[in-house]
C-alpha cells in the first residue's frame, strides 16, 4: 500500500481510481464493511482503491479544543487499512481554508481533478462541504454530472447498538473495553513509548512499563486491565495494566502502567502497544502496602487465567 499526504504530489501517471472518505478514527466494524465495499468495487472495476482520510480531526480546526479521544493514531489507521485491501491511504492536511470549500468544490477539485474518481463508496451519514451542506444524495448528483458513480452504505450495528468511534469512545471512558472490542473487531489499542516511572512497583516485586501516550489517545477509565503486550520486537505478551494515579500512594499523574507476565525485561525507551481486552477492577485505595500487594497478586493471576482461555 502506497502512503501520501496531500495531494500535490501523487503518484505519476494517476488514472481512475474508487474512492472512499472519512476519518476513520478507530476502523471499527461500520468502516470495515465500508472499506471492503470500495475495495471489492475497485476489484470489479481493475482500479486501484484510495482511503482518504484527514489530519488534525476535522472537529479541533472547526472548533479549537473540541478533540475527540483518538481511537487509533494515523499509522494505526493505515496498518488496518492495508489489512483490508486498500492500495492508496492519502492524508489530506485540514485546515480552516479546508472546512470553508462549499461542496461542489470539494467534489470538483478534490475527487474529479486531482484524484479522477471513477467511484465513491461512503456511509450514509457522510456530510461534507463548508458547515457539511453537502450528504450523499449531493454526492450522487455531482457524480452523475462529473461521471463517477455514488454508493452510500448502511451503517453497520448489532444488538439495537450502532457501531461508531462517538459509540466506542464512550465504552473506553467507562472502561468496558470488552464492548468497545466488540465494536472494533479486536481490542482496543493504545500505543506509545515507555517511560521512566517512579520505581515504586519494581521495589514492590512488579516492575512496570509506563506509557507515554499521544495527547489525545482515549485511555479506558481508571481500573485495572488484562491485557496484550506487545513490544519493539512485535513479541506479544500477557500483562497487568494500571490506568489511573495510584490513590495508594496518594498519587496526583494519571498513568498507564503495564506489568509484563514472566518476563524479566527492561522496556525504556521502545514503542509499545496494550491491547485491552477485560477490566478486572476499578481504582482502589488501600490502606496498606500489604493489602495492595495481596490483591495484585490476585489481579496477575486472573489475568493469566483471562489471557490464557481468549
Amino acid at each position: 500500500m502506497q502512503r501520501w499526504r496531500g495531494l500535490d504530489h501523487l503518484p505519476g501517471g494517476w488514472g481512475r481510481c474508487v474512492v472512499t472518505i472519512g476519518v476513520f478514527d478507530g476502523v471499527h466494524k461500520g468502516h470495515q464493511a465500508l472499506v471492503g465495499r470500495a475495495v471489492a468495487l475497485a476489484e470489479q472495476r481493475g482500479l486501484p482503491s484510495v482511503l482518504m482520510t484527514f489530519d488534525p480531526h476535522p472537529s479541533e480546526v472547526v472548533r479549537p479544543g473540541s478533540h475527540p479521544a483518538q481511537l487509533t493514531t494515523l499509522r494505526r489507521r493505515a496498518e488496518l487499512v492495508e489489512e483490508l485491501g486498500i492500495d492508496h491511504f492519502v492524508v489530506v492536511p485540514f485546515s480552516l481554508e479546508t472546512s470553508r470549500m462549499p461542496a461542489d468544490e470539494f467534489v470538483h477539485e478534490v475527487l474529479v481533478e486531482k484524484l479522477h474518481a471513477a467511484a465513491v463508496v461512503v456511509g450514509e451519514n457522510f456530510t461534507f462541504g463548508h458547515k457539511a451542506a453537502g450528504n450523499v444524495a449531493m454526492l450522487r448528483q455531482l457524480g452523475q454530472r462529473f461521471g463517477f458513480v455514488t454508493e452510500g452504505a448502511d451503517l453497520v450495528s448489532a444488538d439495537d447498538v450502532t457501531y461508531s468511534s462517538t459509540y466506542i469512545r464512550a465504552c473506553i471512558d467507562a472502561g468496558d473495553v470488552k464492548a468497545a472490542a466488540e465494536a472494533l473487531g479486536r481490542p482496543h489499542r493504545l500505543e506509545g513509548i515507555v517511560v521512566k516511572g517512579d520505581g515504586r512497583g519494581k521495589d514492590l516485586g512488579f516492575p512496570t512499563a509506563n506509557l507515554s501516550t499521544p495527547k489525545f489517545a482515549a485511555v479506558p477509565a481508571d481500573g485495572i486491565y488484562a491485557c496484550w503486550f506487545t513490544d519493539a520486537k512485535g513479541k506479544t505478551l500477557k500483562a497487568a495494566v494500571s490506568v489511573g494515579t495510584n490513590p495508594t500512594f496518594s498519587g496526583r499523574e494519571r498513568r498507564v502502567e503495564a506489568f509484563v507476565l514472566d518476563v524479566d525485561e527492561d522496556y525504556y525507551g521502545q514503542r509499545v502497544a496494550v491491547d485491552f481486552v477485560d477490566r478486572l477492577r476499578e481504582m482502589e485505595k488501600f490502606d496498606s502496602v500489604e493489602a495492595l500487594l495481596e490483591q495484585m497478586h490476585r489481579d496477575v493471576d486472573r489475568t493469566r487465567e483471562l489471557l490464557t482461555e481468549s
